[in-house]
Parts: C-alpha cells; structure tokens; sequence
C-alpha cells in the first residue's frame, strides 16, 4: 500500500472485547495505490471512498468501478483486488476489525460477500460516522474495545438498512414496489429467477443485483423471509400441521422447512407455537 502525506492512520490492537475488535483505522487516507495483487486479507474491512475513483473485483466474480459514496466489503477468506483508477490517486476511510460477533453476522447473511459494494451519501456525513466509531482515545481496560465495537456495529447495522438521507430516485421507488408485489403474489409456487428477471427486462444476475441494490438484501433471501413470515402467520391463525404449511408454501419437505424456519425465526416451529401458546396464557 503506498499512502501519501497528510493521512490519519491508527492501530486498534492494544485490547479486545469478547464480540471483536478494531485493528487498524485509516480516516482520509490518500492512496496511488491500495494493492499490487489480490489477496486474502484475514480481517473484515470497511473502505468508504472519499474522493477518486477506482474498481474492485473479486473470486466471487463481482466486477465494480468505485465513486465517492461507495462502501466497500472486505471479507476475511474473499480473495480481492481494489485500486484507484490507474495513474490516479483517491482518498478514502478504512476501518479493519474481526471478531466471533462479525463472523456470525457473516454466517447468518447479515453480510453478503455476494454484494460487497453499497452507495450511501452525502460522503460528509457517512465519513463523520466513520470517525465517530473511534471515539475518544482508548483507556485502560476492555470497556473501551466493547464500547467500540458496539459503535461498529452500529454503523454496519445503519449502512446495510440505511439509505442515506437522499430519497430514493422516484424510477428506483416504483420498480422496487412492483419487483416487492411480484415476489408476493407467487410466494406459493415455485420460483424461476430466470424468469422473473426476463419479466423485468434483465439478466437473473442484472435482477438480483439491482434487487439488493434498492431493497437491502437478495431477492432469494427477501422471498425465503416472508415465506417464513407467512408460517408465522398459519401457525398463529390456523391448526395446520408443519407438514401442511410446508406443502402450502412450496417446501420439499417438513424437515427442510423446519431447518428454514429456526435459521430465520432462531426457533423451531414446535417452539415457536409453544411460545404463541405462552402469550395466549
């Protein structure tokens, strides 16, 4: 990494919470070039471009020129290749963290290495929200680690939720809300991505990509939720067996429907209706 004068760079590495921890904070740093060859980094990262532009592209196959206001993924175990365009310098922010608290919001899909690149503006302010997970100064003593990577936290949650303070372009509005209405009205059937991405003139890549882009997460696991949300539903409402919710809903089986359910709910149904049972009392 070749990083020019004027920059803020800090190590985090002097202590540790239970959930994780900072390693490394770069605010504004200014770059000629980030990485010489992909790599494995290890750690989770958080890039925010600044100023400049560049691209990244990873193993996964996602390709993506990055502008001011991109937000870029890193993942420990993704290997990746980002720079500012050639001959060019940008400036960005960087926050490098790991911990078992990230690696479970990797594995429950909270992060996606599928979508490693997210747009949020005005640049001010998401980089005034990037210092302000560092705070003041560390102190003696674990609290601070923990109070730091609870603001982590906290910034990924509103990243990944938030859109900024820019409504949402009135085209993108209306096509989110037919791509939302079209996945309702076939929750029961089963679903070819091929075809509902030809229904709306893209590619089934073009689809999903623009789908997460507008609506925060992948279509598949925005239909595989309100699946589950509709269970809820009959298990509350109706005296249907697990296996008739699963043949009502398009599940192979009651068994895999059963494993998608706790993945979602965190329950399984026989424990979700016990607990419905309990707030009936």
């Amino acid at each position: 990494m070749i990083i020019s004068s004027g920059h803020t760079l800090q190590f985090r590495n002097a202590g540790s919470s239970t959930l994780g921890n900072l390693t490394v904070a770069g605010l504004g740093i200014q770059q000629s070039t980030a990485l010489t060859a992909p790599r494995l980094f290890g750690q989770y990262a958080l890039v925010y471009v600044l100023n400049g532009a560049g691209f990244y592209r990873d193993a996964l196959g996602w390709e993506q020129s990055l502008t001011p206001g991109d937000f870029l993924f890193v993942f420990p175990e993704l290997e990746h290749l980002y720079n500012p365009l050639p001959g060019t310098t940008w400036r960005t922010s960087f926050l490098c963290f790991q911990g078992p608290i990230f690696d479970l919001w990797l594995k429950s899909g909270a992060f996606d290495p599928r979508t490693p690149v997210l747009h949020r503006e005005p640049v001010d302010e998401w980089s005034r929200r990037m210092n302000d997970v560092l705070g003041p100064s560390r102190q003696i003593g674990s609290q601070p680690s923990l109070v730091e990577t609870s603001r982590l936290l906290q910034l990924l949650a509103t990243i990944l939720t938030d859109f900024g303070n820019a409504p949402m372009p009135d085209e993108d509005r209306r096509w989110a809300q037919r791509a939302i209405e079209f996945l309702e009205t076939s929750l029961h059937q089963k679903v070819d991505w091929q075809n509902v991405a030809l229904h709306f003139g893209l590619s089934a890549e073009g689809f999903r990509k623009r789908f997460a882009r507008l609506i925060g997460q992948p279509p598949a696991r925005y239909r595989n939720g309100r699946l589950i949300d509709r269970a809820c539903e009959m298990m509350s409402g109706t005296r249907l067996t697990d296996q008739q919710i699963a043949e009502q809903l398009g599940f192979c089986d009651e068994f895999y429907f059963s494993r998608k359910f706790k993945e979602t709910t965190g329950k399984s149904p026989r424990a979700f209706r016990h607990s419905l049972a309990l707030r009936s009392d």
